[in-house]
């Protein structure tokens, strides 16, 4: 059996996605059952430096959604911190899901070799589909993905590795 670009991307963005979906709903459950503000979390950041936690959860998007739209344009720009409130960013992480299963397995692999530059004002970095998916967006979005848990996790919700991995692809 060989490994596609399609199951090292999408399959895994998928996976990720699904999980972010479970650690949201328990978070926002937790801050319920501890009259945490919600708005509090979406606004929560491990360093002062860092971006907030609702810049994670729309980053994690930008890398996968994003990443795969870059790849069909030709151009990646870095996501914008949209600031929505904590409902938004469930809604956000089911739309970007729903938007994956769309994705066909043909597609994705035949993009391999395709030119892909990412761009920030004048910078432009160049890459092939492959090399921006699996070397900057995969990386990225798993980055993003785990601050976001983190940052739940710091709140006191109680989260396990087994949450942030999702449901796994196992042999049936």
């Amino acid at each position: 059996m060989s490994i596609h670009l399609y199951d090292s991307t999408v399959a895994t963005f998928l996976q990720t996605l699904g999980a972010l979906e479970g650690v949201l709903a328990r978070g926002a459950d937790h801050c319920r059952e501890q009259g945490i503000e919600l708005q509090d979390i979406t606004a929560a950041r491990i360093y002062p430096d860092m971006l907030p936690f609702s810049y994670q959860v729309t980053a994690t998007i930008g890398h996968s959604v994003g990443a795969l739209e870059a790849v069909r344009s030709g151009t990646f720009n870095p996501p914008k911190h949209v600031d929505l409130d904590y409902a938004g960013l469930q809604r956000a992480v089911v739309e970007a899901r729903e938007t994956l299963t769309q994705v066909s397995v043909d597609e994705v692999n035949a993009s391999l070799g395709r030119d892909v530059k990412f761009q920030l004002g004048d910078r432009a970095i160049p890459f092939t589909a492959e090399g921006f998916l699996l070397s900057f967006s995969v990386p990225n979005f798993f980055f993003h993905s785990s601050m976001a848990y983190a940052i739940l996790r710091g709140k006191g919700v109680p989260l396990g590795k087994r949450d942030f991995m999702g449901r796994l692809r196992i042999k049936r």
